[in-house]
């Protein structure tokens, strides 16, 4: 057994209790599904979150038109993300979560699936499951590929095995010349500049009774949304906001995490500020002013 192994499964464990996975499918992290592969032609399509998920929608429709015959899996990390994409999936994909990028969990899962071509959509680049693809000859593009000054230098470092990584991909499609320029001296090949497909993508469903009320409730305030926060990131919201609400004294500030299953963790943040914070999920109020 892989050193990894026990530390993945204690992992999963405490997830499970946090409420973070799902208890009824939290096997497919570990690469076991209980759905068939459907016959033909398959598009095995990554993308970590919602805002991922959203653009693989765009992408899995335009390929839809020049393939109709074709099948794709489409693979998220998150809760969220797979109950938006189990909404909103046309009748020939199906969701899946993403593997543990543990050894036998990841060639679990492409035995299973096998796919005919994976299209990589997030920025999280896994090494076992696409050094695995690679081993097997599939066909890999990393879409909307965004890398920060920051990445690039840390990843720097290590040439040879970020080169190794990268040429796992038959085609790379960098967001800006920039970018583009990073992974070309990081050693991949066959980089191209084609923008962010994520400017196409529809808005997110809402429920216009739920957003008519909110509006009412919040009438004339003034309102500042810190939004897809990230850990760590909520004290800077709190800091500020206490700033603004010196010039603001009836500022309402939305925080709107990436992760949305840390409210309760937000909302601790946000009572060691002296705030009185609320959770709309649970609530759909907002607090009254002092």
């Amino acid at each position: 057994m892989s050193p990894a192994r026990p530390a993945l499964d204690l992992l999963l464990k405490r997830r499970l209790k946090k409420g973070k996975e799902d208890p009824a499918r939290y096997l497919e992290k570990k690469g076991i599904s209980d759905k068939p592969r459907p016959n033909g032609f398959l598009f095995w399509v990554h993308a970590a979150s919602v805002g991922e998920a959203q653009s693989a929608l765009i992408l899995i429709e335009k390929l839809l038109e020049q393939y109709p015959k074709a099948h794709f899996l489409v693979t998220t990390g998150t809760r969220t993300s797979a109950s938006v994409m189990e909404k909103k999936l046309p009748a020939q994909a199906l969701h899946q979560y993403f593997p543990l990028d543990h050894p036998q969990w990841t060639d679990r899962f492409l035995d299973h699936w096998n796919p005919d071509m994976c299209l990589w959509m997030e920025s999280e680049l896994w090494p076992n499951i696409l050094l695995n693809l690679e081993d097997r000859d599939i066909p890999v593009v990393l879409i909307n590929a965004r890398l920060s000054e920051r990445t690039y230098r840390r990843w720097s470092r290590v040439p040879r095995s970020i080169a190794t990584i990268l040429n796992c991909f038959d085609i790379i499609l960098a967001q800006t010349e920039i970018e583009a320029g990073y992974f070309k001296a990081l050693g991949a090949h066959n980089v191209i500049t084609s923008d962010n497909i994520k400017y196409s993508a529809p808005l997110l469903f809402y429920d216009e009774n739920d957003l008519n009320a909110l509006k009412d409730r919040i009438g004339n305030r003034p309102v500042w949304l810190y939004a897809s926060s990230h850990k760590g990131e909520e004290k800077l919201a709190c800091e500020t906001h206490l700033i603004l609400k010196e010039q603001f004294p009836d500022l309402l500030t939305i925080i709107a995490p990436r992760h949305p299953d840390r409210g309760n963790e937000i909302a601790g943040i946000c009572d060691s500020f002296k705030l009185d914070p609320v959770l709309r999920r649970e609530t759909k109020r907002l607090p009254d002013i002092d």
